[in-house]
């Protein structure tokens, strides 16, 4: 067998052919492969990005259900790099994928999973970006999709896909961890496809972010990774991704693993501040970022790990910070982003004014979402347009004059 599920507690393996999220010990589960048996090369590796470019390290075995999916862009940021003082600064822009997040990732293979398991509905938590995810592949593959929203707490954006691609879409009165607990219910319940982050077969996906990554960089990987963390589903996703290419052999060394929390939403931080061995949940969680709006992240353990085991860090960023960040990232480099996003950017820099961050490291930031997720946020913080008569004299004072 070339891989089974495994709990990172107890050590428990379960078969490929099990619908399981989470060990009978109530451990998270990881997707273990027999690396003995993988034989993969650079050369195993030339075409365009893709998801499935990678599939020798994706564990399904069908055909897979997918909008094409992944190559997003990894932009130099040389403006950015010099208002931060920095050397290299890229940005892997993953608001470039066909819902406009990071989700589609992980989402191509969760249902692809699902229809090799026979399951019939697929369900999600969520705070936007995963319920317009699952939505979209659902329809691909012909399968209902049911989906759980805190209500008032999710960006029209979102919500919309989520919407017009034919979801069951539920607004709950609680938030996204109420939502989660639901879901995870329902679906034991009633025999529903859960693809929330806890499905370690979907991280299995969002760890193709690494491997891009480590591609586009000439088969290197950065000194430093930076993301936003809400589940923590993708910090603990791609840092897999960069320890298999390492123990593969197509790269040398593996980033700092450095995850940016808002102040309102910021339980890993706390714990990896306070050397904790677990997180505490943050009960009311606020922050204008709402993709990150989650105070009991599912993969808070294995995050823990991504970020001590690469000798990296965790910060918090106050929504002024967010916002001001996302704005410097258009203005700077034309990289429009959500506000989850820009958290990585904004923590780049405070970790720098903080002297955490070494001025020669090449860094990555990972952003999320594209900007149109979260339109309303953008046009409450930008200025408004200037209405003026249809005349050239009307148009010439408003250019020079204002």
């Amino acid at each position: 067998m070339l891989y089974h599920l495994e709990c990172i507690e107890c050590h428990k393996k379960y078969k490929p052919s099990e619908v399981v999220y989470t060990c009978t010990c109530g451990g998270l589960l990881d997707v273990v492969y027999d690396y003995s048996k993988i034989h993969l090369t650079k050369k195993d590796l030339k075409g365009p990005l893709s998801v499935w470019k990678y599939r020798a390290l994706i564990p399904v075995e069908r055909e897979p259900v997918s909008l094409n999916e992944g190559g997003t862009p990894l932009y130099r940021v040389d403006r950015l790099a010099k208002n931060l003082g920095l050397k290299d600064v890229y940005v892997k822009h993953e608001g470039m994928n066909p819902t406009g997040s990071f989700k589609d990732r992980g989402m191509t293979v969760g249902v692809t999973k699902a229809l090799e398991l026979g399951m019939k509905t697929v369900a999600c938590a969520s705070t936007g970006n995963t319920s317009a995810s699952l939505a979209v592949y659902g329809a691909k593959a012909g399968v209902p999709a049911v989906v759980l929203l805190p209500s008032g707490k999710v960006a029209l954006g979102k919500l919309a896909q989520a919407l017009m691609h034919g979801a069951k879409v539920l607004s709950i009165r609680g938030n996204f961890d109420d939502a989660l607990k639901l879901v995870r219910d329902l679906c034991d319940r009633e025999g529903f496809y859960l693809l929330n982050s806890v499905n370690p077969y979907r991280l299995e996906g969002q760890k193709t972010i690494a491997f891009e990554i480590a591609d586009q960089l000439g088969w290197k990987a950065p000194d430093r990774l930076v993301l936003p963390v809400g589940n923590a589903g993708n910090i603990t996703a791609i840092y897999k991704g960069f320890k298999e290419f390492k123990r593969l052999g197509i790269i040398d060394s593996v980033p700092k693993m450095t995850g940016i929390q808002a102040e309102g939403a910021s339980p890993i931080v706390r714990a990896i501040k306070n050397n904790a061995a677990a997180i505490t949940p943050e009960g009311k969680p606020e922050t204008v970022a709402t993709a990150i709006r989650i105070g009991n992240p599912v993969n808070a353990i294995k995050a823990l790990i991504a970020i001590r085991e690469s000798g990296g860090t965790a910060e918090t960023v106050s929504d002024d910070e967010i916002i001001r960040a996302q704005q410097e990232l258009a203005a700077l480099e034309g990289i429009g982003v959500e506000p989850a996003s820009a958290s990585s950017i904004a923590g780049l820099r405070k970790l720098v004014d903080m002297g955490v961050i070494d001025r020669d490291e090449t860094v990555v930031c990972v952003t999320t979402g594209h900007l149109l997720k979260d339109s309303e946020h953008v046009l409450s913080v930008c200025p408004r347009p200037i209405e003026i008569d249809a005349t050239i004299e009307a148009v010439r004072k408003a250019v020079f004059e204002n």
